[in-house]
């Protein structure tokens, strides 16, 4: 008799289908924030360009190993899956581990954007029913609802099937760029907008090198989600060598997004002068200069398209991981039990779902601690990928490939870099106190639940 977590996986997924997966992991809220919170304050307009386009650079480097360890081994689990046939279980484990905190808590960042969606285009219309201030943060009942409608509903769709999802993640995305692309042509035409705007190329008294330094700082987490392609390559309908090609695409499109939206921005008025207003949205201050009301509408379908792609992508990537760590008895296998109907992890969606169902309540702030602290999970699979492909290769001498050996290396000692600017004290991207007291409790349990496990494993 056929077990339950024997049931495969099915292979449903087109290369359209996983461009969006990945763009729309790429793309979420921060995109549509950070021209004026990050981009334009530390890097100006020429700063951001080339930070952003030097990033995507560094992250097609590593994707060059992804798309390598795909071809060997196109089954889920990504990360943890190369991690363990070229180093071990326990290299393995503490891959999976950071990984899994990186993807799941992703997935309730994206929900809870939901109401900051609404104070920005609805004006606070959810803003009801106050229940508490948690870290400075006004906690609403009607953004929790919200919130935790989302996060229910996307579950059902990642549980109805991969075809599902994988149609309205394509449906979003390609909304997300045509509104992105409808912005870019308005703010060419408008006679609002001027090239003079953009000017200074850096913020005065920043160099271009700090400047452009402090954006490619960054762009590893800015581009995270390019990695949701190893994890559902157990369901690609088609060749995985096409994998290299998708995520090089998505990366430059994330790229696209990203520097249309800082550049649009800053074209409405001189750009330093517009942070000085101190607008709370710079963004949509911009795009209400252009185009109005109706300028606000293209921008809030990119915006909700956004968000919601980001839920089902990082879903979808999570509950993979999840179902890869629980066949190889890293997780129990109630993890791994597919759907005998849709023919997906049913067991790790539901999980993800309730895990996420706790963010809402403990507010944004929180939240944005342990997303911060979970950046370290992107840098720390980067670098168990480039070092896996180079092992592989290593172990594969028929497998001739000069440019891959460069690119292994290089992307391993740049991955370690990532990891560095986050935990060493006065780099760029030094995670602030209460995110590292997130990293200490995280790894603590870690140790916890491993040796838990390995106790569990013994008296089997």
């Amino acid at each position: 008799m056929e077990k339950k977590n024997e049931i495969k996986l099915e292979r449903k997924l087109n290369p359209m289908n996983v461009w969006a997966l990945a763009l729309g992991s790429i793309i979420g809220w921060g995109a549509f924030v950070m021209p004026g919170t990050t981009f334009l304050p530390k890097a100006g307009t020429l700063g951001t360009v080339i930070g952003m386009l030097l990033g995507a650079c560094v992250m097609i480097i590593i994707a060059l190993n992804y798309g390598y360890m795909i071809q060997k081994y196109p089954v889920a689990g990504g990360e943890y899956t190369f991690t363990n046939n070229t180093l071990g279980k326990k290299h393995a484990y503490v891959c999976g581990w950071f990984l899994g905190l990186s993807y799941l808590s992703i997935v309730p960042l994206n929900a809870t954007a939901l109401g900051l969606v609404s104070r920005k285009l609805l004006g606070g219309l959810l803003q009801f029913g106050y229940m508490y201030t948690i870290a400075g943060w006004d906690v609403y009942a009607g953004e929790v609802i919200l919130a935790s409608a989302a996060l229910i509903l996307f579950a059902i769709f990642s549980i109805k099937g991969i075809s599902v999802a994988g149609w309205l993640q394509t449906v979003m995305v390609l909304a997300l760029v045509g509104s992105v692309l409808v912005l870019c042509v308005a703010a060419l035409l408008s006679p609002e907008s001027s090239a003079s705007n953009l000017k200074p190329a850096y913020p005065e008294g920043t160099s271009s090198f700090a400047a452009i330094v402090a954006i490619v700082a960054v762009a590893p987490w800015a581009y995270v989600g390019f990695d949701s392609i190893p994890q559902a390559a157990e369901e690609f309908n088609f060749s995985p060598k096409k994998a290299n090609v998708i995520m090089i695409l998505s990366i430059l499109f994330g790229a696209f997004v990203y520097i249309s939206l800082n550049t649009i921005t800053a074209s409405v008025l001189p750009w330093q002068e517009m942070l000085d207003k101190n607008y709370d949205w710079p963004a949509g201050e911009a795009v209400e200069i252009i185009m109005g009301k109706f300028g606000l509408l293209f921008l809030g379908i990119a915006l909700i398209c956004a968000v919601l792609s980001g839920i089902i992508g990082f879903y979808m990537a999570a509950s993979r991981l999840l179902y890869s760590m629980a066949k190889e008895d890293a997780l129990p296998a109630w993890f791994s039990v597919i759907d005998p109907k849709h023919k997906t992890p049913k067991n790790s969606i539901l999980f993800i779902m309730i895990i996420s169902l706790l963010a809402p309540w403990f507010g944004r702030e929180v939240l944005g601690w342990i997303v911060d602290m979970s950046s370290i999970g992107a840098a720390i699979g980067y670098a168990y990928t480039s070092f896996a492909t180079w092992r592989t290769l290593k172990a594969n001498p028929q497998d001739k490939k000069p440019l891959l050996k460069v690119t292994s290396i290089v992307g391993t000692g740049l991955s370690l870099v990532f990891v560095v600017l986050l935990v060493v004290p006065g780099m760029p991207s030094f995670l602030s106190f209460p995110a590292r007291i997130c990293l200490v409790v995280w790894i603590i349990l870690g140790v916890i639940f491993y040796a838990v496990d390995k106790k569990r494993k013994e008296l089997r």
